[in-house]
């Protein structure tokens, strides 16, 4: 489990009864950028069990607040895997309380226990909060992240 920015939040890897609770927190998420999400609870289970990947939940007050999914891979620029930030949400109500900070340590966390060379992710444009968490915890401007959707 991860030590956390806030004493209350625990991350820790989705369970089963979750995925419903995770597929929620990316609607929200897709709804926050005017676009829909089709996720569901199947989905989050398979996205979870995939190899290399992994759905965090940070409960706070007892109750899912946040979840950060994510990958790693092998990767050949840097001569070594890499662990991707897929998806970081943190629900309305939880916001600047510590959520998202302690899911990012912990993906980050599992990336360098993992042996990765770099970690990456990306965020909407005009996401100033996302962009200064992922800033403040070494994340720089080092590509372009380009998205074509079907």
């Amino acid at each position: 489990m991860a030590s956390s920015p806030t004493a209350d939040i625990i991350v820790r890897d989705a369970r089963d009864d979750e995925a419903e609770a995770v597929a929620d927190l990316v609607r929200e998420l897709a709804e926050g950028e005017a676009v829909e999400s089709g996720v569901d609870a199947a989905q989050v289970l398979a996205y979870r069990d995939h190899p290399g990947s992994g759905v965090l939940v940070a409960e706070l007050d007892g109750r899912p607040a946040g979840a950060l999914t994510y990958f790693m891979r092998p990767g050949l620029f840097h001569g070594g895997s890499w662990g991707y930030v897929d998806e970081l949400i943190v629900t309305a109500s939880a916001r600047g309380r510590g959520v998202g900070e302690a899911l990012l340590l912990e993906a980050l966390r599992r990336f360098q226990a993992a042996g990765c060379a770099e970690a990456a992710v990306s965020t909407t444009f005009g996401n100033d909060p996302a962009t200064a968490l992922y800033r403040k915890h070494g994340f720089a401007d080092d590509a372009l992240f380009l998205e074509r959707h079907f």
